[in-house]
This record gives C-alpha cells, sequence and structure tokens, in this order.
C-alpha cells in the first residue's frame, strides 16, 4: 500500500507540473504580485518543483526526500490558493466553489506527502 500511495502523489504531481506548461496561463494570474519578477518565471518554476517532487516520490531510494519536499511545496504554494479565492470572490458560484474548495484541499495533499514520507522511512 505504501507504494501505491507514494505514486499516487507522484503521479499527481507530475501531472499538475506538466500543465504549469502547457496551460500556464491560469497559474500566472494566481502568482501573489508581492513575489519579485514575472508571473510566467515562478509558474514555471512551481512546474519543475512539481516534476521534481515527482521523481523523487517515485523512486524509493529518495522517496523521503521528496515526500518531504512536495509537502512543503503543497503548503508553499497556499498563498496563490488565497490569492485566487480573493480574486474570485465576485465570479459565480461555481468559479467559486473551485477557489475556495482549493484553500482546505492543501491539508490533506500535506499530510499525504508526510505520510508517504513516514511510510517510506519504515520500508
Amino acid at each position: 500500500m505504501t507504494s501505491r500511495s507514494a505514486l499516487g502523489l507522484a503521479a499527481l504531481l507530475a501531472g499538475a507540473g506538466v500543465t504549469h506548461f502547457l496551460r500556464p496561463r491560469p497559474y500566472d494570474a494566481i502568482i501573489p504580485s508581492r513575489l519579485p519578477g514575472p508571473p510566467r518565471a515562478w509558474t514555471y518554476v512551481s512546474g519543475l518543483a512539481e516534476l521534481a517532487c515527482a521523481a523523487a516520490v517515485a523512486a524509493p531510494r529518495t522517496r523521503r526526500a521528496g515526500a518531504l519536499a512536495a509537502a512543503g511545496l503543497f503548503a508553499g504554494v497556499f498563498p496563490a490558493n488565497v490569492k485566487m479565492a480573493y480574486d474570485w470572490r465576485h465570479r459565480a458560484l461555481p468559479y467559486r466553489a473551485v477557489a475556495y474548495g482549493r484553500l482546505p484541499l492543501q491539508v490533506p495533499l500535506v499530510l499525504w506527502g508526510l505520510s508517504v514520507a513516514r511510510d517510506s522511512g519504515r520500508a
């Protein structure tokens, strides 16, 4: 079961990372303006970080470090989700539901990364 959970986490990270390159515009829009440089650079950096975490989680030798990095990444992108919720506060209900739903979703994602890290230490 540990391996299945780790591979699921790796797949989620890889899929999200790829979308940063295939469809960067939605990610650009949620980059907090306080970050220096162009939003597109941050979109690509975060996409690369997700792909790096995915690769690390997928490999048993680096799984623990990759899963801890993924948990940190999930926590680190929370300000972008807050910005999205704020920016979308006047949109139609389905859009607001998506934006607001992303906020509590970060908690199980962080916990998933920590769980994979913990379980990989036992293997």
